[in-house]
């Protein structure tokens, strides 16, 4: 190390033992004196003239480097002088004193000059003539104008922008701790390298540090570094601010030191600053794994984090439920099912306005009452709900305080970690490990760069929206609030809900969003076996009726936490709604009968739905599915006439039709052709009669499923029926015609009695063995593309079965509709198993396969459609 121009520290190493250091002055000459920092960076000196220019000459020819020295003198207080010589010996090595002298960066002393020194003499005139060093015109002028401190440190940081800075290492605190001046700004900085900790050592009662309280390996780590970077030239990168100390990477051209600090088993990582690590926050923990595997120094007495019974770490399943909002119960490929934790995730936790954790002490709906709770189960079950992840374990954290192991894991969908999407949507923290804990995600880096990003931008629970809870209104054995909204639930026909609970194949909670209401629903139409169930009064457990288990795993599966529409009859005693679930276009009743694990109930045969019921029913009996196992079909007797068979031919019988409106879910209204006249001659009478006796603007108040006398655009009047009313605006369905809008209620008026009676004259329906594709995108294509092909333009249409509604197929210039959209990659196939389209389905699936081979729109980017393999429960 070069202390001054004429004073430098000499590490010699002998043969035994530890290195020793000794300072030696350079014998008769004297160089300027660099400036000095005072205590507290006050009374800090000011560099003489070629102070630095002196130091810095000196440092870059001898530091790092083999030289020879002579001891001349020493003095009583223990100073050292002497030569020192670059060179393998001292006849031709070359005299460092001499060469300082002879560029002017050093002054002769003259007095007491031995005559064997009297070539410095000379040297030193010459330097003089030739204005060399501190000889120059110029000299006064070169001294450094050093920032001890800076006010702001951010600022400076900010100001470098994270890019390397030329620096010279001054000196090593401790291994992971250094001082530097950045170059040419002269900027006297504090660095505390990114993402590493080094052993330290504390302060003694006299403020100094003390080396009986170093930690293990302090000298080493220091001595270490020392010895690579001390008065070395490295670049800097400033990246963060800790206190008054700038938090960076310290680059030598072999590398970065922090990596070679942890591959060496001087370091370890630490958390809190990992992130902003120039060599990137896997490059360092991979070193630190490196470093513990071989068991060297720091961790000498390391032992891997014990993974309990997981016998394998990398899994694949099929997510059959989101527990709250960091859990979740997937499904193995051995049909078991398995109960996984978010790795090192935290989800929302009531607190208090200081941020502190509330103690519950009441009765408390986690999902509903704790804030954001909600949204963060939300977010994972949109993405994962049905979904194949990829899952690696990262630990297991033993049981305790009540509590069950957990397996803790990062969980993959498509390649995204589904956690660290979570904490960057600021809908769960990140836990905070003490530095030793092994047991962590394995993307912990990426969770904390996640979370840090989540604050920047205010995402979830670091923005400026309170913490809102969900208000739901709990029904749930409440009679008067199932009463109050069953009116609401029947009016509306098929209403949105979200399946919470399953507590057998034909009872379940749903939650509906648009009344904002929790219900527990019983399947119409079908008498399900029940489950193991607790007995009446708490005596024991009820063992579980045949099939009743399997008939509760197969709701389960299709419906547990997936969107599905309710459709709401009647009520019970108990305050249990009844009515329908669909998922799609499957009715779950329907479902549970094909696959024999329900028979049909009695109520069925007045609803609309029976005969899509029956034909399940006989199948599954025919098939000897479920509790039909032992079925015996009826032999008819001789002498009754024989019931008339299921058709099983497809007829053909189609008729021309205008269609008027193109919906959702390849549903579309249309006009008969043959009433198209009698629609004509209605809607003249109908205008003659309102404009002969005008409604009065805004005395009418329509309200919901009103038939009314409604304008359109086109400021005439049509018939409509509506929809909704709120604040001046009234939603309306124009019967006639399928179109929607939303009107002032200033547009509205009673309908005249003679044409309500009439009918409607624009009929839904639905294209059938066909369906739209998942994807959002996709979807809008394939309805425009059925909108061009059939909106206002007279087609054919054959009524093919009905499910509810009419099922159909359009042709338009002899051609199939449905059949060329699905040709064209733009509808899919639904495999429907009535064998009176057995040839249609076939057709179109034809047409699909060869859309799929051409990679056609949805078929873009390979198959498209769902993993039904038998291994992930369907």
């Amino acid at each position: 190390m070069v202390l001054s121009g004429d004073a430098i520290t000499i590490r010699s190493q002998p043969r035994t033992g530890r290195p020793k250091e000794r300072q030696l002055n350079l014998s008769n000459v004297t160089a300027p004196r660099p400036a000095r920092r005072g205590p507290g960076n006050t009374d800090a000196t000011a560099d003489e003239p070629c102070a630095w220019a002196s130091r810095e000459f000196l440092r870059k020819k001898l530091v790092g480097k083999e030289v020879l020295f002579t001891i001349e003198t020493s003095t009583n207080t223990g100073r050292e002088y002497g030569h020192v010589y670059l060179g393998n010996d001292i006849a031709t090595g070359e005299n460092v004193i001499e060469t300082l002298v002879s560029e002017g960066l050093v002054q002769v002393r003259r007095d007491n000059l031995r005559d064997s020194a009297a070539k410095l003499i000379e040297l030193e005139d010459n330097a003089k003539a030739a204005g060399k060093g501190k000889w120059a015109p110029d000299a006064s002028s070169q001294v450094r104008d050093i920032i001890w401190s800076v006010e702001s440190p951010r600022v400076l940081v900010e100001k470098f922008g994270g890019k390397p800075v030329p620096a010279v290492i001054e000196h090593v605190r401790d291994g992971s701790t250094l001082r530097a001046f950045l170059l040419p700004d002269m900027y006297h900085v504090t660095v505390m390298l990114s993402g590493v900790r080094c052993p330290t050592v504390k302060l003694g009662s006299d403020g100094k540090p003390d080396p009986s309280l170093a930690e293990p390996y302090f000298e080493e780590a220091r001595f270490f570094v020392e010895s690579r970077l001390l008065q070395r030239e490295v670049t800097i990168v400033l990246e963060s601010v800790n206190n008054a100390n700038y938090i960076g990477s310290v680059l030598h051209p072999n590398g970065d030191i922090a990596e070679l600090l942890l591959r060496e088993g001087f370091a370890r990582c630490v958390d809190w600053s990992i992130a902003h690590s120039h060599a990137g926050a896997e490059t360092l923990r991979a070193a630190e794994r490196s470093a513990k595997e071989k068991k060297l120094r720091i961790w000498k007495d390391y032992k891997p984090a014990s993974m309990g019974s997981v016998k394998d770490k990398d899994i694949q399943g099929k997510v059959i439920e989101i527990v709250n909002a960091d859990a979740l119960v997937i499904r193995m490929p051995d049909n078991s099912t398995k109960k996984i934790f978010l790795s090192s995730v935290r989800p929302p936790r009531m607190e208090n306005k200081e941020g502190q954790e509330v103690k519950r002490t009441q009765r408390v709906r986690p999902l509903y009452d704790v804030p954001f709770m909600w949204e963060a189960r939300e977010f994972l079950r949109r993405k994962m709900i049905g979904q194949k992840v990829q899952v690696h374990v990262d630990y297991v954290q033993p049981a305790s305080d009540g509590y069950p192991e957990k397996t803790c894991c990062t969980v993959r969908l498509g390649g995204v970690n589904m956690a660290e999407a979570l904490v960057g949507k600021g809908l769960a923290t990140v836990v905070r490990y003490r530095q030793d804990e092994e047991r962590r995600s394995s993307q912990y880096d990426a969770l904390l760069a996640a979370e840090m990003k989540a604050q920047k931008s205010g995402n979830g629970m670091y923005g400026k929206k309170e913490n809102a809870t969900v208000k739901v209104q709990d029904c749930a054995g409440d009679l008067v609030k199932s009463k109050q909204f069953l009116p609401f639930l029947k009016r509306i026909g098929r209403a949105d809900g979200i399946v919470e609970f399953v507590a057998s194949g034909s009872r379940m909670r749903v939650y509906v969003p648009r009344e904002t209401c929790l219900v527990t629903l019983l399947l119409a139409g079908v008498s399900c076996p029940r489950g193991a169930r607790p007995a009446p009064g708490g005596a024991g457990t009820m063992e579980a009726e045949p099939f009743g288990e399997e008939a509760a795993a197969f709701t389960r599966d299709l419906c547990l936490q997936h969107e599905v529409q309710i459709e709401v009859d009647s009520m019970d005693k108990g305050g249990n709604f009844i009515g329908w679930v669909f998922l799609g276009d499957k009715n779950l009743a329907v479902e549970l009968v094909a696959a024999g694990l329900s028979s049909m109930h009695f109520s069925a045969e007045e609803s609309k739905y029976y005969t899509a019921l029956q034909r399940a029913l006989e199948q599954a009996q025919k098939a000897r599915k479920g509790i039909w196992k032992d079925y015996v079909e009826k032999t008819p007797v001789a002498d009754e006439p024989a019931a008339e068979a299921e058709p099983t031919e497809r007829k053909e019988h189609y008729k021309s039709v205008v269609v008027t409106e193109v919906g959702e879910e390849c549903r579309f209204f249309a006009q008969s052709v043959d009433k198209g006249q009698e629609l004509e001659t209605m809607m003249e009478k109908m205008r003659a009669e309102m404009a002969a006796n005008p409604p009065l603007p805004g005395a009418y108040r329509p309200k919901k499923n009103d038939q009314i006398a409604a304008k359109f655009v086109d400021n005439e009047w049509y018939r409509a029926r509506v929809e909704r009313v709120a604040q001046g605006q009234v939603s309306v369905i124009y019967v006639d015609y399928g179109n929607r809008a939303t009107i002032p209620v200033t547009d509205c008026a009673a309908l005249p009695g003679m044409f309500a009676a009439a009918p409607r004259y624009a009929k839904e329906y639905c294209l059938a063995c066909v369906k739209m594709p998942k994807d959002e995108d996709m979807i809008k294509e394939s309805q425009l593309a059925l909108s061009e092909d059939v909106l206002n333009r007279e087609v054919e249409l054959n009524i093919e079965y009905r499910d509810g509604l009419e099922y159909v197929t359009l042709r338009a210039a002899g051609q199939d509709v449905a059949k060329g959209l699905v040709e064209e990659g733009l509808l899919m196939v639904d495999a429907r198993r009535d064998p009176r389209v057995r040839e249609l389905v076939a057709d179109y699936q034809a047409a699909q396969d060869r859309a799929r081979r051409e990679h056609k729109n949805i078929w873009q980017y390979g198959d498209v459609t769902d993993d039904d393999a038998t291994e992930f429960g369907r």
